[in-house]
């Protein structure tokens, strides 16, 4: 790697940081830049997950006074997600390069065409904290997916949080990060046992990824949305067609 490629993870780390805690989707950018760079797309998968844990215990500081009186609950959140999240993070040491690429590209088209489709608005209902078997099974597999890709993982989250329990944006990114933080750790190891992490650019593009979930963390969700949109789904439309080896 030359020096102008961490200069280019650093640029893309904040970057990613600040929208990963906006919403998600930072390693819609941060995981094919490791490519880009000349990681395997295998050792990029791991060594983006040194980055996404700073940044997500950044995020979790900052708005620590908002985790604090729920702490517990997140927790039993987080734990369903664990066992998922190895055992994604295992199957995703175990797949060639070559696939991955292909995978990657794949999935960064259908997070644009999510990003793109209109949400309606759900009417004001109280928020359910019950912990269901529905929201259990499909935080599991939220964990799988995340321990495999990471990519997209957080737009899962949302989802599940905001549809299925019923809590306001605000909230559900606060929920969505903690969980995050808690289940990137058992697939760190997993990848480190397997040899799949690069410590250097993961720690540049960790440095980048905590200044901008600090950033963001500050900020209003809304400030900026329209320009952090178009400008993700360009980047991800072309880094998604060269990994499909359309140009």
């Amino acid at each position: 790697m030359i020096f102008e490629h961490y200069i280019l993870l650093l640029a893309v780390g904040v970057f990613s940081g600040f929208i990963n805690v906006v919403a998600g989707g930072g390693s819609i950018l941060t995981v094919p830049s490791l490519i880009y760079v000349g990681l395997e797309a295998t050792v990029a998968n791991g060594t983006n997950r040194i980055a996404i844990f700073i940044q997500s215990i950044t995020a979790v500081g900052t708005l620590w006074k908002e985790v604090r009186d729920n702490l517990n609950f997140y927790i039993k959140l987080s734990l369903i997600t664990i066992p998922g999240s190895v055992g994604g993070a295992i199957a995703a040491t175990k797949v060639s390069n070559d696939l991955l690429e292909i995978i990657i590209g794949i999935v960064m088209i259908m997070i644009i065409a999510t990003i793109l489709y209109p949400v309606k608005k759900l009417k004001q209902v109280e928020p359910n904290p019950k912990i269901t078997l529905n929201v259990a099974l499909v935080l599991l597999i939220a964990g799988v997916y995340g321990g495999f890709l990471q990519i997209g993982v957080g737009f899962i989250l949302m989802a599940i949080f905001h549809r299925l329990m019923n809590y306001d944006l605000v909230r559900v990114n606060i929920m969505k990060v903690f969980v995050v933080t808690f289940f990137t750790l058992p697939a760190i190891i997993v990848f480190l046992m397997q040899g799949k992490i690069v410590y250097l650019p993961g720690i540049i593009l960790a440095i980048g990824n905590a200044i901008g979930a600090w950033a963001s963390a500050k900020i209003s969700m809304k400030k900026g949305e329209k320009f952090i949109k178009f400008f993700l789904i360009v980047a991800i439309l072309m880094i998604s067609m060269q990994l499909l080896g359309i140009f």
